[in-house]
């Protein structure tokens, strides 16, 4: 199986992070941000933490933003991480109103801050916690995702004040809870999948997530 990975390099985040974690299921991650190089790939990864508006504007600054969409029209694998998962959506609200990369329909808004109680919760969400299926997630539709596997013993590791919300319900992977209330964990269409958590900080759930989307083809 080939284990060649392209990680796109704009500027932002936890990109040697990732790499270092492929690298530890024996993949071969290409850091870069080269046009013709993302666009030849076998499968991409789309990292980064921060905000919204700031990760559009490097997007778009270095041409990445149509780059990404003529590799996602390909129909090879795609991971968005994180704000590489939030910037796929159509919008976000976090600092203003910022348009995304619009490849899955919907917004990115702020996380609940207050429990079903109406007590309030500590925003940002910080914790490693358990995923789930989106409720209408069949177990075939799950297992045929990187998220795939023993659910009860994976715990990953989340830092976020926003999530994504898919306008359909379809492209809702899995949720994690916070203070009782369903906040999106991942997200999914086609080819392409985006995890809310850090998959490169989350221990061996993390790796096994990688190695499955390594295997994605």
């Amino acid at each position: 199986m080939n284990q060649s990975v392209v990680v796109v390099d704009y500027g932002i985040g936890n990109v040697f992070s990732v790499c270092n974690a492929l690298k530890q299921i024996g993949a071969e991650p290409q850091l870069t941000r080269d046009i013709p190089t993302i666009l030849q790939a076998e499968r991409v990864i789309l990292p980064g933490v921060g905000a919204f508006g700031r990760a559009m504007d490097a997007l778009r600054g270095f041409g990445l933003d149509e780059a990404l969409g003529s590799y996602v029209a390909t129909g090879r694998p795609f991971l968005g991480i994180c704000i590489g998962m939030q910037v796929l959506m159509d919008s976000s609200l976090e600092f203003g109103a910022h348009a995304g990369l619009g490849f899955i329909p919907g917004t990115v808004e702020r996380i609940p801050s207050v429990d079903k109680a109406g007590d309030p919760l500590r925003v940002p969400h910080i914790s490693w916690s358990k995923v789930k299926p989106a409720t209408g997630v069949l177990p075939e539709q799950w297992q045929s995702t990187p998220l795939s596997g023993d659910e009860d013993h994976q715990e990953f590791y989340f830092v976020h004040s926003y999530h994504s919300k898919p306008s359909d319900a379809s492209n809702l992977l899995a949720v994690v809870d916070h203070g009782g209330n369903d906040v999106t964990a991942a997200i999914t269409k086609d080819n392409i999948v985006g995890v809310q958590f850090h998959p490169e900080r989350s221990g061996l759930a993390g790796l096994n997530l990688l190695g499955r989307f390594m295997g994605s083809l």
